[in-house]
């Protein structure tokens, strides 16, 4: 069995923990758009759309937030 990319949410800190959430975000993207010739081709229309970015912000915000309750918030 190959080891997994996400063997935990545990982080040492917060900075690590946004970097994460990120992380998870452009996963998700990768396996939801699985053609990767797509995906680029996409990339410059979204890229320059306020509404798209924010969107990208709100995941990412979502993602800390689950993994900062993860790391008990840091305390």
């Amino acid at each position: 069995m190959s080891e997994s990319w996400l063997p935990s949410l545990i982080t040492s800190t917060p900075e690590e923990g946004f970097q994460l959430a990120i992380t998870l975000s452009r996963r998700s993207v990768k396996l939801t758009q699985g053609d990767a010739e797509v995906l680029h081709k996409l990339r410059p229309v979204y890229a320059e759309n306020a509404d798209s970015l924010t969107m990208a912000s709100q995941v990412i915000a979502i993602h800390f937030q689950t993994v900062a309750a993860a790391n008990g918030y840091w305390r």
